[in-house]
């Protein structure tokens, strides 16, 4: 069961891994049309979390690093919630 559960959180953020990504790379097009599906669910979904931390790391020249922050922060926060299935999971047994 907590097996069934860690894969799942896992996929969760594997999915959120891979729109961020897509929007990072999407973002080099310079005449896509962010305004037509499924581009603007990418850029609204990822652009919700990546702007947290584009208000602490502005762009240098002309780059935006804080998608590299965001996926940092992401695979801590991924870790720490599956560290804390199995200690929960292992005070369930």
């Amino acid at each position: 069961m907590i097996r069934g559960l860690i894969n799942g959180i896992n996929n969760i953020f594997l999915l959120f891994y891979v729109i961020i990504l897509l929007r990072i790379f999407l973002s080099w097009i310079p005449n896509l049309d962010w305004y037509k599906q499924p581009w603007f669910t990418i850029r609204n979904v990822a652009d919700a979390y990546l702007n947290i931390f584009r208000r602490f790391i502005p762009p240098y020249n002309g780059l935006d690093f804080s998608p590299i922050i965001a996926l940092i922060v992401l695979q801590v926060i991924q870790n720490v919630v599956i560290y804390a299935i199995l200690i929960i999971g292992r005070g369930l047994v």
